[in-house]
């Protein structure tokens, strides 16, 4: 008798194992075969109409202004913290510089990490970040914002000794910084391409 049971759990279960595989078969699809590779014609209209839609897409609305605005706030703070940090390197923010402000940072970094001074930075946060002015140059679109941000900072020699700034006192910075995007590019970051202090 308790045969009987067992044939007809293992009955069950293929059962149930058969639904499941057809469930995932459904939705999941299957191999059909072609595997062929996409004809150059494809691939040259793809990417015209990416570069053409990135192009249109760059009216600039409301929409995209507050966009812009959130994750330029997030880089200024990003590269401000980064420069200032007592390590003197650049190690968070070079993926948000171009190769003309990284270059310029570094050295500034370089000559502050000979001198064997180091900053330290508490940054309060950022006040306002108002688009200043934005056009497209060449394959580029180009914005300039203007921050107003409040941070704590100061840079020490090798003996902790204040060299400059205030280790306590709350300064209001303000900052024009000019960024850019390749229109070109799948690359969804904005590079730091200008600062004016």
């Amino acid at each position: 008798m308790n045969y009987s049971f067992e044939y007809i759990d293992i009955i069950l279960l293929a059962m149930i194992a058969g639904f499941i595989f057809l469930r995932l078969r459904g939705i999941l699809g299957k191999k059909t075969g072609f595997e062929g590779k996409l004809s150059s014609q494809f691939k040259k209209e793809f990417a015209q109409n990416i570069i053409k839609k990135q192009t249109q897409g760059q009216n600039f609305d409301d929409l995209e202004q507050k966009n812009f605005l959130r994750g330029a706030k997030i880089a200024y703070e990003t590269i401000i913290t980064d420069f200032s940090d007592s390590d003197n390197e650049l190690t968070k923010c070079k993926a948000l510089l171009s190769k003309k402000i990284y270059n310029q940072f570094n050295e500034a970094l370089l000559e502050r990490k000979s001198k064997g001074h180091f900053a330290e930075i508490t940054f309060i946060g950022i006040n306002s970040a108002s688009i200043k002015d934005y056009k497209k140059v060449g394959d580029n679109f180009e914005v300039v914002v203007n921050f107003v941000s409040e941070i704590i900072t100061c840079v020490k020699d090798k003996e902790k000794n204040i060299i400059s700034g205030d280790s306590k006192k709350i300064k209001k910075v303000y900052d024009t910084w000019k960024f850019s995007k390749d229109l070109r590019s799948t690359n969804p970051n904005w590079l730091l391409i200008d600062t004016i202090t």
